[in-house]
């Protein structure tokens, strides 16, 4: 007797910001997408067009497009992108002859309908879904913001298909995190648009307590569906074998560094006075600060975070910061390879956590942090036995700290090295998306 193949689930993903672009959200949908198709799940995502790349972000990383699943089918609806046309030569029949027409227009659509200049890709994103739905039957939506037009998007398919759809907060959209204030003022749309998205969804997935903690406050409508899914590292992105500390290094200046993008909101000038302070120490005068990563996400930010960096310059004297600047994605276990103390860099308050602290955590090695008190990377963070923190914006205090690090590299012992690794373990990539693809498949047979 012959059995027929049980067929496999089908997600449709709605990833705005999927390989090739660089933005820091990628890593999570990336992993995402190749965990479910190595689970057999049958994978479409839906993404940004690679002319929004090109034109509005300015900068893609290639090389992480070959580290997809080659069974991931991807589409990219195409996106108005009105709002950021600075070119004359771009705009359409109906702007080039009635600019004031088409402005009125275009702030119609975002009161009216959506208020998110992403609205229609989201728009583009149903249509084409609805198409292959009619093919063949999705079962299940899972969108990822930002954009949260992706959000919008899943609640409008399914309210047209019935099909379920788990929202994936890797940002918020109403709460400033970097100041813990609204992001918007209470009467927005997009008040009225997160009540109405979160109270359709089958699970509402946050990246830390504290983000779904003030989210199932403010919506208890959804609380009970509420989730934490933590971010992760790559293993595959990150093949970092143990140290052999056997072998003495060569001796060399002590190496701080920094990978990932510098921004606006990232206390830089508080990292560069408690370095320079670190180098007038006896033993780490010769102390180098390797900062590699891009400078901003969209174009025109790079000149004035390049001066930041650089402003601590001493009479033309060698400062001991590099901007290295961007690594692919393939490469960067090079760099920590080459690194001493890591830097964890942040911006932001109790909401924040940052996916790069589980990449750094991975490799074993020292890590200072250099951010505000009370956020929400010290839960990860706690019980990392290299981890060194001011609790403290203070440069001298960072200073001290930095020194503490400095001193723990140099004296790494493996037993401290493999305990580190085995912390990291915790939240390699496969182990924390375990739980929730189990959930997702559950979901996914009630609603075939």
């Amino acid at each position: 007797m012959v059995f027929a193949r049980a067929r496999r689930p089908r997600a449709l993903y709605l990833a705005y910001y999927f390989p090739p672009s660089r933005a820091s959200g990628v890593y999570r949908a990336r992993a995402t997408a190749n965990y479910l198709a190595r689970r057999d799940w049958d994978v479409t995502v839906f993404a940004c067009p690679m002319d929004f790349l090109d034109k509005v972000i300015g900068s893609k990383d290639e090389e992480l497009l070959g580290t997809l699943d080659p069974r991931i089918r991807i589409e990219r609806p195409p996106l108005n992108q009105y709002v950021w046309q600075r070119d004359a030569r771009d705009f359409g029949p109906l702007r080039r002859t009635f600019p004031h027409t088409a402005q009125k227009g275009y702030a119609w659509t975002q009161r009216r309908l959506f208020p998110e200049h992403y609205a229609s890709w989201s728009f583009a994103s149903v249509r084409r879904a609805l198409a292959l739905h009619m093919r063949r039957r999705f079962d299940v939506v899972v969108a990822t913001g930002n954009p949260f037009s992706s959000f919008a998007a899943a609640w409008l398919f399914r309210r047209i298909t019935g099909v379920p759809y788990v929202l994936d907060y890797r940002d918020s959209w109403t709460l400033n995190q970097f100041t813990d204030e609204l992001a918007r003022p209470e009467g927005d749309p997009v008040h009225t648009w997160e009540r109405r998205v979160t109270g359709g969804a089958a699970e509402v997935v946050f990246v830390n307590e504290a983000m779904r903690a003030w989210h199932a406050e403010r919506h208890p409508h959804a609380a009970d569906r509420m989730t934490v899914v933590p971010n992760a590292w790559d293993a595959d992105l990150l093949d970092l074998p143990p140290l052999d500390l056997s072998v003495p290094a060569a001796p060399r200046p002590i190496r701080f560094t920094f990978l990932g993008t510098v921004t606006a909101v990232q206390p830089v000038e508080e990292m560069l006075s408690a370095f320079r302070m670190v180098r007038r120490h006896a033993d780490f005068s010769d102390a180098e600060l390797h900062i590699h990563g891009h400078l901003g996400f969209f174009k025109g930010a790079d000149a004035a975070l390049r001066g930041r960096l650089q402003s601590d310059a001493d009479d033309g004297r060698d400062s001991g910061v590099r901007l290295c600047g961007p690594v692919p994605k393939t490469e960067v276990a090079d760099v920590y390879r080459e690194s001493d103390v890591l830097v964890f860099l942040t911006g932001g308050a109790r909401y924040v956590t940052s996916g790069k602290i589980f990449e750094y955590m991975a490799t074993g090695r020292p890590i200072v942090s250099v951010h505000g008190p009370g956020i929400a990377a010290e839960e990860v963070l706690d019980g990392y036995p290299l981890w060194f923190n001011a609790n403290s914006l203070d440069p001298s205090a960072l200073a001290d700290t930095m020194i503490s690090a400095a001193k723990a590299a140099r004296d790494l012992s493996p037993e401290e090295h493999l305990s580190a690794r085995r912390h990291a373990d915790t939240y390699e990539r496969d182990v924390v998306l375990a739980p929730f693809e189990t959930r997702l498949r559950t979901l996914a047979r009630r609603s075939s």
